[in-house]
């Protein structure tokens, strides 16, 4: 099955660009109430996902975080770079493997570029689709 059947593209998911502030991180999940935002650089290039974990340690480390200096830390000092992405020509059984570690899978072309995101809930759907038609 081909896994872009799945994709919600990138001109339908919020990303942040790599070079952003941990504070315009923090404010454009908050606006949107996600848990984690994919991460471009300015050519596209999928560089990770930062985490809601991820700016909680930022604020833990720092000890007295100063909201102000947010301002001034760069997003690529906290991103979480382990969260997997996947080729757009991966098969489902990645997709599946995947998607069992985060809430969502990012996807990518050949180049590396960002070209949109496949979720745990779009994943659930269809395997509850198809075992009911095999029911």
């Amino acid at each position: 099955m081909n896994i872009m059947h799945f994709l919600t593209p990138k001109a339908q998911v919020e990303i942040i660009n790599i070079d952003s502030t941990v504070r315009q991180g923090l404010e454009k999940m908050r606006y949107h109430g996600f848990s984690a935002i994919p991460v471009v650089d300015s050519e596209g290039h999928y560089k990770g996902t930062v985490t809601e974990g991820d700016f909680l340690w930022a604020l833990y480390n720092n000890r007295n975080p100063d909201l102000k200096k947010l301002e001034t830390v760069p997003l690529k000092a906290i991103i979480h770079r382990d969260y997997a992405a996947v080729n757009a020509g991966a098969d489902i059984n990645e997709i599946l493997s995947t998607a069992t570690k985060q809430n969502f899978v990012p996807v990518v072309d050949d180049r590396n570029v960002f070209i949109g995101i496949i979720t745990r809930k779009t994943i659930m759907k269809y395997l509850a689709t198809v075992q009911t038609n095999l029911e």
